[in-house]
């Protein structure tokens, strides 16, 4: 009897054993290329990267960005697998999301999902005067800059702060923001710092100081701030002025000279602009000048209002960052000849 039917019967279940065992494990393979998709880096090169997710876009727009930037070459249904399998398709926020060195799709999509937005930092600086604030604002990248065209007057009423001066009333510390936000908000967030911690340090102020009112205490911070960069001579620079305030002596302080000088200051101060009045002139106008001079951090603010005890009325710059302090005018004028004109004797 011959064989040949048998085999005739056979060949179709070998056929079908073959595409089973290929659609196995091609299964198998896309299964674990998908699954290694979801947790591999990114083509991410470099730290700064990021993708911004505009309100209304589509996931399938989202995933073609990425690909056409280089970022994944994954097909596209592995995103939307990997996004179902995450409960998170639908759910992403709108905003910009950092593309860091090493994140996974499953961490993008983690983060969109939860609106972590990519958050940027800026620092203003103790000591800085507003003009300098302001320049530094405008360079903040990814910030709007909706104050270039408005004066500072302009700027205070927007922040809710009206009629105030703007020289001194941000707190130099650093405020985090997000792509979106405006130079506004950081200034009405770092002004609303400032009135919190003054009103805090006010209210906990040494006892008898010459001072009537917050923001004369303000005023004294922005000297100290600009007489010295070193912290322990904060307190030693605030006694100072507060006995020569408490004694009706003249502040002498060349930081307010070169405040009030404006553009006329080119980096070295004379005699003559020492006895040339303005409002800010130290040297001819008794006690406080009309505004602070510059942003005083929290620890000027601190020392104005906790000034170190003692009897020394004068202080002469080292030439190293520090200064060195005496009772007397005749000690003082040593110091000077000393420090100053390199006359020591």
């Amino acid at each position: 009897m011959s064989d040949k039917p048998t085999r005739r019967r056979a060949w179709p279940r070998l056929l079908v054993l073959i595409v089973l065992l290929a659609t196995a494990g091609a299964l198998v393979y896309g299964w674990n290329d998908y699954v290694r998709f979801g947790n591999a880096p990114l083509h991410v090169a470099a730290q700064g990267d990021s993708i911004d997710v505009g309100r209304g876009s589509s996931f399938k727009g989202i995933v073609g960005e990425l690909r056409q930037r280089g970022f994944s070459t994954a097909n596209p249904w592995y995103w939307r697998l990997l996004a179902e399998q995450m409960h998170v398709a639908g759910k992403l926020h709108a905003g910009e999301y950092a593309l860091e060195p090493g994140i996974t799709p499953r961490r993008l999509l983690a983060n969109m999902a939860a609106g972590r937005v990519l958050q940027r930092n800026f620092t203003i600086v103790d000591g800085w005067t507003f003009a300098e604030l302001r320049q530094a604002l405008n360079r903040a990248d990814k910030l709007e800059h909706a104050t270039q065209a408005l004066d500072d007057a302009a700027i205070m009423q927007r922040i809710g702060a009206g009629g105030e001066a703007p020289e001194g009333r941000f707190l130099p510390e650093t405020y985090a923001y997000v792509k979106g936000d405006s130079d506004l908000d950081i200034l009405r967030r770092a002004h609303a710092a400032m009135v919190k911690t003054l009103d805090e340090l006010w209210a906990a102020r040494a006892p008898d100081l010459p001072l009537a009112t917050p923001y004369e205490a303000l005023i004294l911070a922005s000297i100290v701030e600009k007489e010295t960069g070193i912290p322990a001579e904060r307190a030693q620079i605030a006694g100072v002025f507060v006995r020569r305030l408490e004694s009706h002596m003249l502040l002498q302080t060349d930081p307010s000279v070169i405040y009030g000088m404006g553009a006329n200051y080119a980096g070295n101060i004379r005699k003559s602009d020492l006895t040339t009045d303005t409002p800010y002139n130290t040297y001819t106008r008794p006690g406080l000048p009309p505004t602070p001079i510059a942003l005083p951090g929290k620890p000027a603010l601190t020392a104005a209002l906790h000034p170190a005890d003692g009897d020394t009325l004068y202080f002469v710059a080292r030439g190293d960052g520090g200064h060195v302090f005496s009772r007397t005018l005749e000690e003082h004028n040593r110091n000077v000849d000393c420090y100053q004109r390199k006359r020591c004797r």
